[in-house]
């Protein structure tokens, strides 16, 4: 058996070896290293794959959500509600951007955020929403899109870990996350669904005069070369980032069935068993797995995490403090939040390898393993 990674991303490039070394190449001859024709025809593949109206590339997937903040005029002390259940990213730029992050409970089935609990935070001074489509789950979007135009909310989605999952409304209609709210962010971190190989990230618009406004900012605040009509950043997508990831563009629905099939191969393995609980998916939507995480009762979390690495199988707790206990956003009031359900999910949540190129071999290996340890 070979050996099990967390996420095997030297096996997937050495079957996609040939169409990546001549994008690259491509890129190398041109002597174009920023911007380009690569770029441009990525953000076009990309805008083609999603079905939004406007793609801006950039630098990565926390620069997204701080650029779609930035891009809705929002102002010192304003709110914005988010899950606490979440990577740090999402919550770092409201900080960043002297904003005051509102922390909310999830759903502790789909491990979103709650909507209910949205709108129970909901204050003269809240003007905006970022729902994270965690661990490749969608948040129940169409429920939030009533809440914010109900309160004249802005919503941005953290689509970090949900790209190229379809969201199917009530009335049949089907959209992929992150061009379901006002601005969508994702990431091309190495090891997301659509993996770069290095850095990078996207933003999502159907709106032109937000789009206008995300890509200037993006650009030092500048539509025409050396004006500068609004404080902005330089956050780039390079052209080298970009040439790989349009290659892999066009296998990423063939990368998400691949973990679709491990995913099934787990669920039927802790099929039933009491101290397991495998992921759900909502009727709503298709779950991508960028992580495959399990809920355990009963079980000591951490203990079963060292005995898998001793029997050299990598797992990974996300996220195991959330953010409303980091000390960071102590200033924020984070210590008077009681989120039951969100501190209990950290005590609990374990995530498995997931990844393309898991094979029969190591998945029988790995669920063997997790049963013998909660069986002994």
């Amino acid at each position: 058996m070979k050996p099990i990674q967390m996420v095997d991303t030297k096996t997937q490039y050495l079957k996609i070896k040939e169409e990546v070394d001549k994008g690259i190449q491509e890129v190398l001859d041109s002597a174009m290293y920023i911007g380009g024709q690569k770029v441009n025809d990525f953000a076009t593949a990309l805008n083609n794959y999603h079905g939004s109206s406007y793609t801006i590339t950039c630098g990565n997937g926390t620069d997204a959500l701080q650029i779609a903040l930035m891009a809705l005029g929002l102002q010192p002390g304003d709110e914005v509600i988010t899950p606490s259940f979440t990577y740090i990213a999402t919550t770092e730029v409201v900080a960043l951007l002297q904003l005051k992050p509102v922390f909310v409970e999830v759903d502790p089935k789909t491990f979103c955020i709650n909507p209910d609990a949205i709108r129970k935070a909901i204050t003269p001074k809240t003007k905006a929403i970022v729902p994270v489509h965690l661990y490749g789950h969608a948040a129940p979007m169409e429920e939030i899109m009533q809440i914010a135009e109900e309160h004249n909310l802005f919503v941005v989605e953290d689509n970090a870990q949900g790209i190229g999952c379809n969201y199917t409304f009530k009335n049949g209609t089907v959209k992929k996350t992150a061009t379901i709210g006002h601005i969508g962010c994702t990431s091309f971190y190495p090891s997301k669904n659509l993996g770069a190989y290095g850095d990078g990230g996207a933003i999502f618009t159907n709106d032109a005069a937000l789009a206008e406004k995300l890509k200037m900012i993006a650009n030092h605040g500048q539509k025409v070369r050396y004006y500068h009509d609004l404080v902005g950043c330089n956050s780039r997508l390079d052209a080298i980032q970009a040439a790989v990831l349009q290659v892999k563009l066009k296998h990423l629905d063939t990368y998400i069935h691949a973990r679709q099939n491990a995913a099934n191969f787990y669920n039927k393995a802790f099929a039933n068993h009491p101290k397991i609980t495998t992921p759900y998916v909502a009727s709503y939507c298709s779950h991508v797995y960028h992580q495959y995480t399990l809920i355990l009762d009963g079980v000591n979390r951490d203990a079963l995490h060292t005995y898998l690495a001793e029997k050299k199988i990598p797992s990974m707790i996300y996220y195991p403090v959330p953010a409303h206990r980091q000390k960071v956003f102590e200033t924020f009031g984070a210590g008077e939040y009681h989120l039951e359900i969100t501190d209990w999910l950290t005590e609990r949540v374990i995530s498995l390898p997931m990844h393309t190129e898991l094979d029969e071999e190591q998945l029988n290996y790995i669920t063997t393993e997790v049963s013998n340890f909660i069986n002994q």
